[in-house]
């Protein structure tokens, strides 16, 4: 049994970057749908980019989901 070290490092370093690039994008949705601190609401370019936000990690994750099932 031989294991491929760099393919393996390749594979570590891919996953860290989309899993930690992931959830970045998931709290700035977050932050951008959230009530202000003054208590007004969020304007609407601030809930359209938490939307966009949003969907970039649903397609994300629906590509994974695409990727085990193929």
């Amino acid at each position: 049994m031989d294991i491929h070290w760099a393919a393996l490092v390749n594979v570590f370093g891919v996953s860290l970057l989309a899993s930690v690039t992931l959830v970045g994008v998931f709290t700035v949705g977050i932050a951008g749908s959230s009530p202000r601190k003054d208590g007004g609401s969020a304007s609407v370019l601030a809930r359209t980019g938490a939307y966009a936000c949003f969907a970039v990690c649903a397609a994300a994750v629906a590509y994974g989901i695409h990727l085990i099932a193929a």
